[in-house]
């Protein structure tokens, strides 16, 4: 069984979806089928056969959340420190071409969130910034192409 490395804030995330999806989502759901089943006639009910599928949809994610909640493994990035990129680290890169400034941290998969500046560690940028400090240069090879990108600020907090 494979530990899957989040920080704390994921983890709370990934809690506070599984609490709601039982204890909100369910319940409504259940209620959801109940009222459609009184509607007579299942077999060209569509509002049952609806919720049935979003129960499937609810239950298969409770699971799939449970999966990832027993597996974590959290790492307090407040404890981190140092000028080497790793996991929970704020990176601040320059593109080498454009001169434009982006602003990583570095998080497990399951709370990646590019729009947010929360890349996944196996995403081809986080792999080419682990273990590189400020000044560096790297290269990256992403699916739009190579880029080239240094490293201007590592902070943990």
């Amino acid at each position: 069984m494979e530990k899957i490395p989040m920080t704390a804030q994921g983890y709370a995330s990934l809690e506070t979806e599984l609490k709601r999806r039982t204890s909100e989502d369910r319940p409504k759901i259940i209620q959801d089928i109940a009222e459609a089943r009184a509607h007579g006639d299942l077999s060209e009910n569509a509002e049952y056969h609806a919720a049935k599928e979003a129960q499937s949809h609810n239950e298969g994610r409770i699971t799939e959340l449970e999966d990832m909640l027993s597996r974590a493994e959290v790492i307090d990035v407040k404890k981190l420190s140092g000028s080497t990129v790793k996991f929970g680290a704020f990176v601040t890169l320059v593109d080498e071409d454009t001169e434009q400034e982006k602003k990583y941290q570095i998080v497990g998969d399951v709370e990646a969130d590019v729009k947010a500046g929360r890349i996944s560690i196996s995403s081809p940028i986080a792999r080419a910034l682990i273990g590189k400090t400020v000044g560096d240069s790297v290269e990256v090879t992403a699916p739009g192409g190579a880029r080239a990108y240094e490293i201007t600020e590592v902070r943990f907090n």
